[in-house]
């Protein structure tokens, strides 16, 4: 969507090692593998109990004046006390699943783009990534390419339940049916799953979720929903860690200064498709801003980032 922007050397894991290492250095925690079992709210006290099990079985329990969830919210709402029409708003939430085939190719550069989009009916793949042209760095062999065959589907149908044996021949049946490479230049490869990759916007979505936000509201001041799952919302990567900033701004503060939930509709993203690509780097995105109470009509200039 445009032409020069920056991009993580080794891929976007990056950004989370960077940002792990900042939280440990802060003196935060990290718990991986750990699977929430409850969540409860005493309202007396204010505080949240949450209960999770470990990767080995062992539950543990930790307490906190805030909760911050990117978990889809269908299943938050599963896990505490809600109203019926909450209830019923959530299980109507849908989603799309999302799988992709990465296979390494015995051939370098097969196409310049980051990513094509495929139109041919006789093929299930809907997209090829090309990670060499993401980073050079992401495909340290510059004899050979890594390309991502990604699937669009629902869990539990035929390709989400597939073998990984299964999927790596169909992938490497339909790269060569697509004339990108044959069968036998695909030296490797893997498979990623990846659930509620896509929050569905069907006719009734926001209803649905206006229903949820309201109840949650009511009954759960501190309790936050951030990020594409959390919110239902169908941001883009940068957008959905947007919310999770401003909603870390607005605990801080202990007012909301900022609503999440205008992130990537009232702010102006603008994207550049000149051949210059200085001309593409000034493309800016106004963070919103904050919201005005009615004793001050006071906001705060909006931050500008480039790319």
């Amino acid at each position: 969507m445009i032409e020069s922007f920056q991009y993580p050397r080794k891929g976007p894991g990056m950004m989370w090692d960077a940002a792990a290492a900042k939280t440990r250095a802060q003196g935060g925690e990290i718990h991986m593998d750990h699977t929430m079992d409850s969540l409860s709210y005493d309202e007396e006290l204010k505080l949240w109990t949450i209960e999770v099990k470990t990767g080995d079985g062992e539950m543990k329990t930790f307490q906190a004046r805030h909760v911050i969830s990117s978990a889809p919210v269908r299943e938050l709402v599963h896990s505490i006390p809600t109203s019926q029409e909450a209830t019923e708003a959530a299980d109507k939430l849908r989603y799309r699943d999302f799988l992709t085939v990465a296979l390494v190719v015995q051939k370098p550069d097969l196409f310049p783009d980051n990513w094509i989009y495929i139109h041919e009916p006789s093929v299930k793949v809907g997209r090829v990534q090309n990670f060499r042209s993401w980073s050079p760095e992401m495909v340290p062999n510059p004899e050979q390419s890594c390309l991502g065959l990604e699937y669009f589907c629902f869990e539990g149908d035929g390709l989400w339940a597939a073998d990984d044996s299964e999927l790596m021949a169909l992938a490497k049946k339909e790269l060569a049916e697509i004339g990108l490479a044959k069968e036998e230049d695909v030296k490797d490869g893997c498979v990623v799953r990846q659930k509620k990759a896509y929050p569905v916007y069907d006719d009734n979505y926001k209803e649905n979720v206006e229903t949820i936000r309201a109840d949650l509201a009511d009954k759960y001041p501190t309790l936050h929903l951030v990020g594409r799952n959390g919110m239902h919302k169908y941001n883009n990567q940068d957008h959905a860690m947007m919310t999770s900033m401003l909603t870390v701004k607005n605990i801080i503060a202990g007012e909301t200064l900022y609503d999440i939930w205008n992130v990537n509709e009232d702010a102006e993203y603008h994207e550049a498709g000149s051949t210059d690509s200085l001309e593409a780097l000034k493309s800016v995105r106004l963070v919103p801003q904050r919201v005005q109470s009615d004793d001050t009509q006071e906001t705060e200039e909006p931050t500008r980032k480039a790319g």
